[in-house]
Parts: C-alpha cells; structure tokens; sequence
C-alpha cells in the first residue's frame, strides 16, 4: 500500500469531549439556500440546492453524414439552443436524387450549445445535474452565505481519526469490542447491527468489513487494519489522492495506523461512554498539501454556553507546537501511526536518507523505543 505522508507536522489530531465543531457546507456552483439563520436542524437537512451544469460532448457532424464543414448548417435539423433526445436525428444528407440518406444522431439527451461551419461538430450539453448539500450534523445555522451555503455550528465530542474511506454519514454508535485489544470479526456483527456505527479495538478483519456492509451497517470506527485487507476491500491501492469519495457501502475511520494497532485507551473510553448516541463520521482524508483528516462527531445537547466558552472553537490551533513532552503520531514509514512523546528538540539539522537537511526530533515511543525522526513526519496529537 502507497502510505500517504506529510510535508510538514500539523496543529493537532483532536480528541476533545467538549468541541465547538463548526462546518461550513457550501455548493460548487452558486443555488439556493434552503435554510436560515438561527434555524435548528438535523443531519439530513438539505441546506442548500443548485444546478451543476451538464458536461459538454462533440458530435463529429459532418463527417458522419458526408459532408464539408461549411455546409453543416444547411444540413442540421436542430439549431442552437434547441433541446434533443437521445438517437434523435441532428442532421440528414441525401445523394442520387434521395435514394441514399445519411443522418447523424444524438448520442445524448441535452441542448445544441454550438454548431461551427469551421470544424463541421456540434456541441451538445448535457442536461444540468441537481446537487443537494446536507447539513451532515446536528445543530444551528450561524450564518448564511447567500446563494452559496450556511454554517452550522454544534456542540460535540469530537475525535479524529489518521485515515479513512467512505464518506460523511451518522448512526449510533455501538460498542463490539470489549476492549482497545480486541480485533474485529465478521461473527461479531450481526442484523442488530444495521444502521450502526461500529466500535472496534485493535484490527477490523476483512470479513468484517464486508459483514459490516451486507448486515447494513453505517461505518467502522477501529485502531488499524492490515495494509491487504485494505486493498482487497477497495480493489485497488490507496495512493496520496483525498480519500472519502469511495462507494463501498459504507465509512471505515482507523483512530491509530495500518496493522493491528489498539486503539488508544482515551480515544476508546470516549467512544464507550457515548455508546448508543448519535454520532456524525466522515472519511475524508488528506495528509499532504491541505490537511484533512477522518472524524467522529458526537452532537452534545448537554453542554451549556459558558462551557462552551472555556474550550473555544474548532478553528483554534495548539498555539505552543512541538516542545518535550508533546504527544506525537509518526506519519511516515519506518514507523507509521506509532504514538509516543517528544523527548528532545536538537537545534541543529541533520542528514538523512533523502539526502537532505532537515530538522529532527527524538520521541519516545509506547513500547520505551527511542527514535529520531524528521519533524514533518510527526503530527501532534491535541488532548
């Protein structure tokens, strides 16, 4: 598996039980907005609604009735701005006093955009695709973005994950696993599973996943998965693209790495004690330029605004950075998804097998192995 990696250590992979998450949901093309502000509203709000417009194909016109550029236009039965069907005839040419007619039809339904005496084709755009944008989670419009969006503000606990597949959608969350250790099997998922958002331990097998899918489960929340597995669920390996665009019947999140790894004992005790709520999850992931990482969204209705205040919002960042006794993730091989803490910040560069200068840190891993490892290889992790 092509493990993505990161260009320079980010401002914190996020495990809070009192977050401010807010999410602007935004349309590709400029719509309608379908909600206002103040509003209240659930997971599956459509917030806004537009018109993506359709993709545009070449018809070789000319050739395909027989005849010069320049007099395509004497030749088509359509004009521009007219709408077509599919294997509606476009244009006729006939030769020997009619006894031999040659037509062209729309391989399409759509709308004649063009048509050019010059290069003898005809445009024809597809019909506009609708596009209707969910709110995702749980919350309160803040603000209005006319005509492109709104953003929804909630009170959460909010976990991110290091990697994961499949896109935003929401469930219960249900415990499987027993403990962080545990590995997830196919025989622990079962028809009361259906519409659930899963907690493993330590390793999802790929039985399970595909268990997971038949019995109609949500998504799977779990320490790691073995680099095969993976790729024999997907089809194909993972390279450094934005995950999370993926059709595979359903969201998979890993909390730790690739392999079996257990899941970190707080990021386990939080999911267990919010067992049966509600929760959001999405995917998406990207480590390299723009940082985006998989998350677990739990909508908090308990939370009050003066405790709110205290944390602050999802924008904030860990203002101090690396200093010893930061906890760290390593994103990159040789020791991908490893935890641990930064023992010492040496000052001057150092040479590695890149054959470049960098700067280093040394960190202390779970296991009371020492390492040293370039600074854009790790990320914090953000208590």
């Amino acid at each position: 598996m092509k493990v993505m990696s990161s260009q320079a250590y980010t401002p914190g992979l996020k495990r809070k039980e009192v977050f401010l998450v807010s999410k602007t949901r935004r349309l590709p093309v400029p719509g309608e907005v379908l909600v206002k502000e103040g509003q209240n509203i659930s997971p599956d709000t459509i917030v806004a609604r537009t018109n993506v417009p359709g993709e545009p194909l070449i018809v070789k016109v000319a050739p395909v009735i027989g005849v010069e550029p320049e007099e395509i236009e004497e030749h088509m039965l359509k004009k521009v701005g007219d709408t077509v069907k599919k294997d509606e005839t476009l244009a006729l040419a006939s030769s020997f006093f009619g006894l031999f007619k040659k037509v062209c039809k729309s391989p399409v339904d759509g709308t004649i955009e063009h048509i050019s005496n010059v290069t003898g084709q005809a445009i024809i755009r597809e019909p506009p695709i609708p596009v209707e944008i969910k709110a995702y989670i749980p919350g309160t419009v803040t603000k209005v973005l006319p005509n492109e969006g709104v953003i929804i503000e909630t009170p959460a606990a909010f976990i991110q994950g290091i990697f994961g597949i499949g896109g935003e959608t929401n469930g219960e969350l249900m415990m499987v696993a027993n403990s962080p250790d545990d590995i997830l099997t196919a025989e622990q998922i079962g028809s009361e599973c259906a519409g659930k958002i899963l907690i493993g331990g330590s390793l999802v097998a790929s039985d399970a996943l595909h268990r997971a899918i038949e019995v109609g489960a949500k998504g799977i929340v779990v320490g790691g998965i073995r680099d095969k597995d993976l790729i024999d669920f997907l089809g194909y390996e993972v390279g450094v693209a934005i995950t999370g665009h993926e059709e595979v019947g359903l969201t998979l999140i890993l909390t730790e790495g690739f392999g079996e790894m257990s899941m970190a004992d707080r990021t386990f005790e939080m999911l267990k004690r919010f067992s049966g709520k509600l929760a959001c999850i999405n995917g998406a992931t990207q480590i390299r330029a723009g940082v985006m990482r998989p998350e677990v969204i739990i909508p908090r209705g308990d939370i009050t605004s003066t405790k709110l205040a205290k944390v602050g919002k999802e924008a904030e960042f860990l203002g101090e950075g690396l200093r010893p006794g930061t906890p760290i993730r390593i994103i990159r091989e040789p020791h991908f998804g490893a935890l641990g803490h930064v023992t010492s910040l040496p000052i001057e560069l150092q040479f590695i097998e890149t054959e470049s200068d960098v700067r280093v840190l040394e960190a202390e891993l779970m296991d009371g192995k020492r390492v040293i490892v370039p600074r854009a290889n790790v990320e914090i992790i953000e208590e």
